[in-house]
């Protein structure tokens, strides 16, 4: 089984972890990139957006601290993505556009305010784009019968009966399968999501 996020978070304290980095780069690399190219940033320019954000995150984590509520760590990730990009903008080394038209600068303003459309946007997107990647980590840790039923009634959303039906199986096994799978991926998650 593999380390959960909340050990992850703690094991970033130390700078010299080299695995808990590389798997908190593989973790939000990603992301960061698809928020850069939504904003027209591509290329180099998006390499160096991720990089920087990355840096950022490096430098900074010794200051974070985890108050225990839901979203904290991803609302730190947003602000930070936020002051990066703006940087680049003002330094001209970017000239993203907007989605709707609007100036860059307010964008930003929205992005990094937690009650705003965008920054809900952007902590949805999180949610999604970060549970995807835990359960891929996941999989491998489960039976294929297991993850197949969690699958049809969780991402599928099919009914447990109909779901216990197809695989000949009792409707309580497939709630069993999707209470496993969960609790694994709250475990993986930790800290990251919520």
């Amino acid at each position: 089984m593999s380390v959960t996020s909340a050990t992850l978070l703690e094991r970033l304290r130390d700078p010299r972890d080299a695995d808990a980095w590389g798997r908190l780069v593989d973790l939000y690399a990603p992301l960061i990139r698809v928020w850069a190219e939504r904003l027209n940033v591509h290329g180099a320019d998006a390499d160096d957006l991720v990089q920087e954000v990355m840096a950022v995150v490096v430098r900074r984590f010794p200051e974070f601290v985890h108050p225990e509520k839901p979203g904290a760590f991803r609302g730190w990730l947003r602000a930070i993505a936020a002051n990066c990009a703006r940087s680049m903008w003002k330094a001209r080394r970017v000239r993203p556009t907007v989605p709707g038209g609007s100036d860059f600068g307010s964008y930003l303003n929205r992005l990094e305010d937690p009650t705003d459309d965008f920054a809900r946007a952007w902590e949805r997107e999180h949610d999604l784009f970060v549970t995807r990647k835990l359960l891929d980590r996941i999989r491998p840790d489960f039976e294929t019968r297991t993850w197949e039923l969690f699958g049809r009634f969780v991402l599928d959303g099919v009914p447990a009966e109909e779901v216990a039906a197809e695989a000949g199986v009792t409707a309580n096994a497939v709630y069993i399968a999707k209470s496993r799978v969960l609790a694994r991926l709250r475990q993986e998650a930790g800290g990251l999501l919520g």
